[in-house]
């Protein structure tokens, strides 16, 4: 099985003490800190194809979220553990630990709305934030990606019955999401290395645990804390990026940038022609588009 260290050559491996436990990122560059936070199904091995570019200008932070990965798992009933605001302080407990106070963040998937909460929460630790693939709160974008919304309301199921039909076959499921997700409908654009790598990181019934637990702090948790910010009428204090794969929000679907238009005043909108995973399928239009905003 390939390891992190030969997706990111020159990139230091770190295990940084967080609230979630010991959290793993990999590290390299010059310049000004961005990290970058990976999605479902995936780990930092995401950022692969465009992390080394980008560390030419920047000092690239790539860390595995909690519970993905080589990160902590901890326990958690009822979500309580996965919230994107508990999320939101390994980040915070990563960039500190490497000295950066204030960063850019890119977060794709479930990194966005850590991205996103970390955002509206703490807005003096952020220069520019890029949210890949997420709408502000999810609740009029389900028809775009029918089998998206399905999974996702299947991982946030009552435990234990989603885990025990993912253990089943794990890999099977990660494969699936990753097929039905990227625009080709294939795993074609993942490679079989990056593949080994995620398959061996979803192919444990603790690892599955915290995914649904996740998921279960977005359905629930998650949600409360966003609809209390829209009632108090919390902004987006940052200039942020919103990247949209063509397939995964189509223009048919409900306006995404209008959505997001209503959080803030510095808010502009990328599509790419892909779906769920840009970095993987258009690796060379999402660094570019990343690093004119950036």
């Amino acid at each position: 099985m390939s390891s992190p260290a030969d997706f990111f050559p020159g990139f230091a491996s770190h295990w940084i003490d967080a609230p979630a436990g010991k959290i793993f990122a990999r590290v390299h560059g010059e310049g000004p800190p961005l990290v970058l936070l990976h999605g479902f199904g995936e780990t930092l091995v995401a950022w692969r194809k465009i992390a080394p570019a980008l560390a030419k200008r920047f000092t690239v932070v790539a860390m595995d979220l909690r519970g993905y990965g080589w990160s902590a798992a901890p326990e958690s009933e009822r979500g309580e553990n996965y919230t994107k605001r508990e999320m939101a302080g390994d980040v915070v407990a990563v960039m500190e630990s490497l000295g950066h106070v204030r960063f850019a963040l890119v977060g794709h998937d479930r990194g966005a709305r850590v991205g996103q909460r970390l955002a509206l929460d703490q807005p003096g630790r952020l220069e520019k934030i890029a949210l890949i693939n997420i709408a502000p709160i999810d609740d009029d974008f389900g028809d775009g990606d029918l089998q998206r919304v399905g999974r996702a309301r299947f991982l946030a199921a009552d435990a234990p019955k989603p885990e025990e039909l993912i253990g089943l076959d794990p890999i099977g499921f990660l494969d699936d999401a990753l097929k039905n997700g990227a625009k080709a409908k294939s795993l074609e654009p993942f490679g079989a290395a990056a593949l080994a790598a995620y398959r061996q990181a979803f192919n444990d019934p603790a690892r599955i645990h915290a995914f649904c637990e996740d998921f279960r702090a977005g359905a629930t948790i998650d949600r409360e804390h966003l609809k209390a910010d829209r009632a108090e009428g919390k902004k987006l204090a940052v200039p942020t990026l919103i990247v949209a794969g063509e397939a995964s929000f189509p223009k048919t679907s409900p306006a995404l940038a209008a959505a997001w238009g209503e959080w803030g005043e510095d808010i502009v909108e990328a599509r790419i022609d892909c779906g769920l995973f840009p970095m993987e399928e258009a690796a060379r239009e999402t660094l570019a588009e990343l690093e004119n905003f950036l």
